[in-house]
């Protein structure tokens, strides 16, 4: 088995700020590496506008023969960017690629496989295998021990249950925390009411089946698995010792799905009573299962800040993307947030099957109705391993064009196939610069786009919210192997550097 690796860190050209958020997957895998006495690279390209400057460098001065890559579906281009220029510069060495976006793909893929019915899904994975080395679908902290022996097999499925790589509770409880000492942490760049945060996951996965959401057939994604309580609160005690942060934000799909929040939530504020720390979070909930108990220990673990998928403001919206959650759901979560002191960060999304002027409308109304503290709006993208994709069928027997119909409502969506290797235009990006690859019987993409500009421009004038501010791009400077003068050198971390 190799005994080093260099992991990489795609950038994330279409955000605002790529440097809030580390990517913990691939620091976690990195953690149990180092455990196993495997030299770890870490190239974290996050940020930087000219990365591929940096890849060829690095590749042809590192000695490791082993890259592994992680990446979402709209990091996949600049991930098939980097493949490709570290095969111009090391022809034979091992290339692997992890993450959301192959698992999904292969997800999505197996169901084709067992409806005998092989088709997109099928098709991407196999041009994923064509570009890439190895395939790791699922957990990556046991795969890649697999992915790293001399002749592995070109996809390692972690995710399956059944599997000895699948992590199960007690599996996740034992890992070492990420491996936070190879990235930079100083500068990545977040607070939580004016604390310096950095991010953790306490759970993996969310068992509900909203059709635009990526994994409904994924293990993977969709069972839900908690580390221990202590295990959590272990790590928070170690990320305020080592890097002083007195904010958290816990980046699992929905904290309240775990039924011992509330549990959770009194450890945590043990913790600070511990040590005399006042800390502040922020984290994700599901609205219809939000409570006045889960709110009171929210705010006394020291959460000021609550996100929640509302999604629409139309009810036949919420009962196309099969959201189990109404209006009343909604208001009752606002509600209650307010009455414990919480703030509420409203994500809506628009561009769902029977998308009309009149839905989006109504998402506009609500918005000022409730008035959140504060909203983000994005257009839809029919994602691998989402029902709006895998359930889709050609339009008029079109490749290129696809139509999902929800069965209750006849309710259509249609959608341009995308070629995920090379386009991630349709993500989240400056205003004035989304493009949408979805529509409706009601709306052409054209359309979407300008109603999603007019809902978030009009809402936050009138609710007086401001604008996310946006981050320059640092450069790499490719002469001297570091980024240029009085930046961060955030680019590469390797196994015990700290």
């Amino acid at each position: 088995m190799a005994r080093s690796i260099c992991l990489i860190t795609p950038p994330s050209l279409f955000l605002l700020d790529e440097r809030v958020f580390m990517n913990l997957g691939i620091l976690k895998v990195a953690a149990v590496l180092e455990a196993a006495d495997v030299s770890v690279e870490m190239l974290d390209l996050s940020g930087v506008e000219n990365y591929l400057d940096a890849v060829r460098d690095h590749a042809s001065n590192t000695d490791a023969n082993h890259f592994g890559i992680t990446a979402t579906t709209p990091q996949l281009p600049a991930a098939s960017k980097i493949a490709g220029a570290i095969r111009g510069e090391r022809p034979m060495a091992k290339i692997i690629l992890g993450g959301p976006h192959v698992t999904l793909v292969n997800a999505a893929s197996k169901r084709e496989v067992k409806l005998g019915n092989t088709g997109r899904a099928y098709a991407a994975l196999g041009g994923l295998q064509e570009m890439f080395d190895v395939l790791v679908a699922g957990d990556g902290e046991r795969a890649v021990f697999q992915a790293l022996k001399t002749q592995p097999p070109t996809l390692i499925d972690a995710d399956d249950p059944k599997s000895e790589l699948f992590l199960d509770d007690a599996g996740l409880s034992v890992l070492p925390f990420p491996a936070r000492h190879l990235v930079d942490v100083d500068s990545y760049n977040y607070n939580v009411e004016g604390k310096r945060a950095l991010s953790l996951i306490a759970q993996l996965g969310c068992p509900f089946e909203c059709g635009f959401c990526g994994g409904r057939q994924s293990p993977f994604l969709r069972r839900v698995r908690m580390r221990s309580g202590e295990n959590v609160v272990d790590e928070m005690l170690h990320m305020s010792r080592t890097y002083g942060v007195e904010g958290f934000m816990l980046y699992d799909d929905e904290l309240n799905v775990n039924t011992q929040m509330v549990d959770l939530m009194g450890l945590i504020r043990d913790a600070q009573d511990s040590v005399g720390a006042d800390w502040r979070l922020r984290g994700f909930i599901k609205a219809q299962l939000f409570s006045e108990d889960q709110a009171a220990a929210m705010y006394a673990a020291g959460f000021r800040w609550i996100l929640v998928g509302f999604e629409s403001g139309s009810p036949r919206i919420l009962e196309n993307i099969n959201k189990r959650a109404t209006l009343e759901d909604n208001n009752r979560c606002l509600a209650i947030a307010r009455r414990h002191g919480l703030k509420v960060k409203a994500l809506m999304s628009i561009g769902h099957p029977g998308e009309s002027q009149e839905t989006v409308s109504a998402t506009r109304d609500w918005l000022l109705e409730v008035a959140p503290d504060d909203f983000d709006i994005t257009i839809i993208t029919t994602y691998p391993g989402t029902p709006y994709y895998d359930y889709a069928m050609p339009f008029n027997g079109q490749d290129n064009t696809w139509v999902y119909e929800y069965e209750k409502t006849g309710d259509r969506l249609y959608s341009q196939e995308v070629n995920y290797t090379q386009v991630a235009d349709y993500y989240k990006g400056a205003p004035g610069e989304y493009r949408s690859y979805v529509y409706t019987d009601h709306l052409s993409a054209e359309r979407l786009v300008a109603m999603r500009d007019w809902v978030e421009s009009s809402v936050r004038k009138r609710l007086n919210i401001p604008d996310n501010p946006s981050a320059a791009s640092v450069l790499y400077e490719h002469s001297m192997g570091q980024v240029g003068p009085n930046l961060p050198s955030h680019i590469l971390r390797t196994t015990g550097e700290t």
